[in-house]
C-alpha cells in the first residue's frame, strides 16, 4: 500500500470516487477524505454514489462538514475512459452499482468475495475504512483540513460504534491522529438531533415482529425501510441481553433487505448472510456485521417466508457453532 502510486494513477484522467450505494457515514468520510487527499496532490477527483441517502447522520454531514457529493443519475458525462476509486466497497458487490467508468482502484475494509486485479489495491482489516484514509495523511505526512480530521472522527467512531465493533489498533492510532487535528466543535454537532420522528415507526414494527430462537433476534420490518435504518435496528436487537446474533430484514418493493450482526466469534455474520442468500440474492461483509439482499423476482422463491428465513439462518448459525468446536 503506497499512497502516492494511487496519486501516479490517477493524473491526467477524470476521476470519480464511488461509495457503496444508500452510503453511510463511513463511506461519506472515507470518499471526502479521499478527495482532499488527492487535491492535495495535485488531483481532482467527484464523489458520487448510487441510491439515496435515508440517514438523517450522513444527510447531516453533508451540511455540517461542507461535502459536495453527485448521486448517480445526475451523472451525464461519465465514460468508460473516466477512472474510478471504489471506498468502502468493491467492484461486483451488490452493494456498488457498476458505473459507466472503469474501477482501476479500491480502499475497503470489507473482506473480499468476488476477486478483481485493480490497477491500485488497498483491501485491509479495518473497523473503518476512515482509517485506512486517515493513514494516508499519515504516512505522506499530507497537510489535513480541521474539517476533514473531523469528518474522518466521525467515520471511525461510527463504524466501530465507539470503538466496540471490529475496531483494530489502526483504528485507535488513526483516531488519535484526526482527533488532534479535528474541528471539535464541528463532530459535536454530528451528535445532536440524529433521530426522525419516521424512524421511530419501523423501531416500533420490529419490536411488534421480534422473534427470540437460542439467543438469535429475528426482526421484520413491513415498511419501506432505508438500508442504514436497517442496520441501526440490527445493532438495537443486538443490545438486548437475551441476545447475541440479530438478523433483521425489511420487506420493500424491491425485495428484501437484510442486516446480520454477531458478538459470538464462532459465528461470522458476513459468511452466514452470504451462505443463507447465495441461491436467492447476495450478502457479505465482517465477522461481526454484515448484510444482504434478495431481488424481487427472487422472492417467489421463499416459500412461507419468515419461517424460510429463520430456518435457513438458524441451520447456517449451528453448522457454524459445531464446525467451530
Amino acid at each position: 500500500m503506497e499512497p502516492l502510486q494511487l496519486v501516479a494513477l490517477l493524473k491526467g484522467h477524470k476521476n470519480y470516487i464511488q461509495t457503496h450505494n444508500y452510503p453511510d457515514p463511513d463511506a461519506v468520510a472515507s470518499a471526502f477524505g479521499l478527495q482532499y487527499f488527492l487535491r492535495q496532490h495535485g488531483v481532482d477527483a467527484v464523489i458520487c454514489y448510487d441510491g439515496t441517502v435515508d440517514k438523517l447522520s450522513t444527510k447531516k454531514m453533508f451540511d455540517v462538514f461542507q461535502i459536495e457529493v453527485l448521486p448517480a443519475d445526475q451523472i451525464e458525462d461519465m465514460t468508460e475512459e473516466d477512472y474510478i476509486v471504489a471506498v468502502d466497497s468493491q467492484k461486483y458487490n451488490a452493494n456498488l452499482t457498476d458505473l459507466a467508468g472503469d474501477e482501476v482502484a479500491c480502499i475497503d475494509h470489507h473482506p473480499t468475495f468476488i476477486e478483481c486485479d485493480y490497477q491500485y489495491g488497498d483491501i485491509r482489516k479495518a473497523g473503518a475504512c476512515s482509517s485506512l484514509i486517515a493513514q494516508y495523511f499519515y504516512l505522506t505526512d499530507t497537510l489535513m483540513d480541521r474539517t476533514v480530521a473531523a469528518a474522518l472522527a466521525y467515520g471511525i467512531k461510527v463504524d466501530t460504534a465507539d470503538f466496540i465493533r471490529g475496531v483494530t489498533e489502526l483504528d485507535l492510532d488513526m483516531f488519535a491522529y484526526v482527533y488532534k487535528r479535528a474541528d471539535v466543535d464541528k463532530l459535536k454537532i454530528m451528535y445532536q438531533d440524529v433521530l426522525e420522528l419516521d424512524d421511530l415507526k419501523a423501531y416500533g414494527a420490529a419490536i411488534d415482529n421480534i422473534r427470540i430462537n437460542d439467543g438469535v433476534g429475528f426482526a421484520w420490518i413491513p415498511l419501506d425501510c432505508p438500508d442504514s435504518l436497517i442496520a441501526i435496528i440490527s445493532d438495537f436487537i443486538l443490545s438486548l441481553n437475551v441476545v447475541d446474533i440479530s438478523v433483521v430484514y425489511a420487506v420493500r418493493k424491491d425485495g428484501i433487505k437484510f442486516s446480520v450482526r454477531s458478538e459470538r466469534k464462532d459465528v461470522d455474520a458476513g459468511k452466514t448472510v452470504a451462505a443463507v442468500l447465495k441461491n436467492y440474492g447476495s450478502g457479505g461483509g465482517h465477522q461481526e456485521m454484515a448484510g444482504g439482499f434478495i431481488p424481487r423476482e427472487n422472492l417467489d422463491r421463499v416459500d412461507g417466508m419468515h419461517a424460510r428465513i429463520e430456518e435457513a439462518f438458524m441451520n447456517q448459525i449451528q453448522e457454524m457453532k459445531r464446525g467451530s468446536i
